[in-house]
């Protein structure tokens, strides 16, 4: 009776843990809150997506799901100095929420365009990335 007991505990036991959530996650490490927009390529077109506002000293999954790919691309602000930047441009919206198609003709579709870092997460499913001074 006791062996079935264990037998059951530990059954109910595995089957009631839950899985670890995969994420692309952005760490604002800074004392001001930033806007993040994340941008990437999903083997048949460019989309770029923002604005997370993530808090002084917290963090955010901007995406959330297992990573399909290897690259992403981030682009993030604090409205003042601090700018995390690269050269891979895509369109983002200056002030709303917003989901661009395509990397070109920016101004002529309504947004404005900026350049972005790039992101290698080794195509592991899980990535966090840190945002400091």
């Amino acid at each position: 009776m006791r062996r079935t007991t264990l037998i059951l505990a530990v059954t109910l036991g595995a089957s009631c843990a839950t899985p670890a959530l995969a994420a692309f996650t952005v760490c604002n490490q800074t004392s001001l809150p930033t806007r993040a927009a994340i941008g990437r390529f999903d083997g048949t077109s460019w989309t770029s997506e923002g604005w997370w506002t993530i808090k002084p000293k917290s963090c955010a999954a901007i995406l959330t799901g297992p990573l399909q790919g290897r690259y992403y691309y981030l682009y993030a602000t604090d409205g003042g100095a601090g700018t995390w930047e690269g050269k891979t441009f895509f369109c983002v919206a200056p002030d709303s929420r917003f989901k661009s198609a395509g990397r070109g003709n920016c101004a002529k579709r309504g947004f404005d365009r900026r350049g972005f870092f790039e992101v290698d997460t080794g195509k592991k499913a899980d990535w966090t990335q840190n945002l400091s001074n």
